[in-house]
């Protein structure tokens, strides 16, 4: 019996996957840390023989080529990607057999990229299911437009082709398992669904139910800004990522910590907002570890500039170190562990953390600005009058465009706004997030 183990990363929306027969065992999309993929054949009690690409990935550094090498592995990726490694070059309609009870058959899938794969497994004649990559995703698509507005709409119309060709190719009870769709910003758009067959996603899917001209239409009417660290993940894996360094970073005193704060380098406290908002040190950022950390930090922080990490403890530091190097941040300036007290010599900084309602109450009573931090898309559809849109990851950049005054910074659930008032604050703004839902706001009355 053929046993497929979703191995997911939240951070970043994605997910690998291991399969195996009890014996034998294949990986599809294996993040840079596959320290994990080796805890789950261990767990198993199998051997890799198969590791597999569907794509050049654009959101993540691959750990395809290191795990491949380590366990002796054969690594499948796209002939006609221009590699700087030694693969095993794969073409549409290659069959590999993995194990008597385990095949993979390749299937053309453009559209994410132009070189995507999409691998059918069947066993014993029976198809179990498809690795559909950032190709055919739950009730949606990869995003084409990565490559590049140039390339867009041939990859759209690619895309739409080859989620018919996959839907055709295999049974419609057989698993759809797609890499992306999870929170990925390589998804055109988002689903709550975890799982799914071919038959549902012909029935629900606007690829497979809608026509190409009004899909196409209303693909590319949606999509939306992706992480400006994209731009560097292509690259690093067709370059060939080396297995990634988790050496807890150098330690850091008061003394180093204040020079780098005021030479402007990054220095980010992994905490809750709450926490941060209590107490903090001055000139550092927020980008708390517990939610799309790397996808922010990635986003924001120039590529290549030094990077400090402030944690409560070294497992806490650990943990974002794991989710750096899985978009190739690999060297940190260094750490420091423990409370804001432990970090600086100096006095604390804070600010407030309040609720829509607190929000809806302040403004009948002085003049405060609100800043809209949420994506220009997000704010179209519906926004405080008179708010501000300042997204995220514009922040940096356009600080200045707030006017003097009180700042009340929102955004979705409050995870961004802290990420922008922290920010903010770093600046001298007198700050106040709203640490709420936006649903509230619309039940307060406060959207006009």
């Amino acid at each position: 019996m053929v046993e497929i183990i979703p191995l997911d990363t939240p951070s970043l929306g994605d997910r690998s996957y291991l399969a195996h027969d009890g014996e034998t065992a294949l990986v599809i999309d294996p993040q840079r840390d596959y320290d994990r993929v080796l805890q789950l054949a261990e767990d198993a009690g199998v051997r890799i023989t198969h590791v597999l690409e569907t794509h050049i990935h654009n959101d993540y550094v691959t750990g395809g080529l290191a795990l491949a090498e380590e366990v002796g592995a054969a690594y499948h990726v796209n002939a006609d990607d221009p590699v700087a490694y030694d693969r095993v070059p794969t073409r549409s309609g290659d069959v590999i057999e993995v194990s008597p009870s385990m095949t993979l058959t390749a299937i053309a899938t453009p559209g994410h990229t132009f070189t995507h794969l999409s691998y059918a497994l069947s066993s014993h004649g029976e198809d179990l299911g498809v690795f559909t990559g950032g190709s055919l995703l739950f009730g949606s698509t990869g995003r084409p437009d990565l490559l590049g507005p140039e390339h867009t709409d041939t990859l759209a119309r690619a895309q739409y082709a080859s989620a018919h060709r996959v839907a055709g190719a295999v049974a419609d009870d057989a698993a759809v398992f797609p890499t992306h769709g999870f929170g990925s910003f390589c998804s055109a758009t988002q689903s709550d669904a975890t799982a799914s067959t071919i038959g549902r996603e012909k029935r629900e899917n606007p690829v497979l139910t809608q026509g190409e001209e009004e899909w196409v239409r209303d693909l590319l009417d949606g999509l939306d800004v992706h992480p400006a660290y994209y731009a560097h993940m292509g690259p690093a894996n067709l370059a060939g990522p080396d297995a990634p360094d988790l050496a807890a970073p150098e330690p850091v005193d008061t003394r180093a910590l204040r020079t780098r704060i005021e030479r402007g380098e990054w220095v980010v406290d992994l905490r809750t907002g709450t926490a941060f908002a209590a107490g903090h040190v001055p000139g550092t950022f927020n980008i708390g570890v517990e939610g799309q950390f790397s996808t922010y930090v990635g986003w924001l922080k120039p590529w290549g500039a030094d990077l400090t990490l402030l944690g409560e403890t070294a497992e806490q530091v650990a943990r974002a170190q794991r989710e750096l190097v899985r978009i190739g941040i690999d060297q940190l300036a260094g750490s420091a562990t423990g409370q804001p007290a432990d970090w600086t010599d100096g006095e604390l900084g804070s600010f407030p953390v309040a609720t829509f309602a607190e929000l809806e109450q302040v403004r009948h009573h002085r003049p405060v600005t609100v800043v809209d931090v949420r994506r220009a898309r997000e704010y179209e559809a519906g926004h405080i009058p008179d708010a501000m849109n300042i997204p995220v990851h514009e922040v940096l950049d356009r600080a200045d465009e707030a006017p003097e005054g009180e700042l009340w910074v929102h955004c979705a659930g409050g995870y961004r706004a802290m990420v922008a008032g922290s920010i903010l604050a770093a600046r001298g703004r007198r700050v106040v997030v709203v640490d709420d839902s936006f649903d509230t706001a619309g039940e307060l009355g406060l959207l006009g």
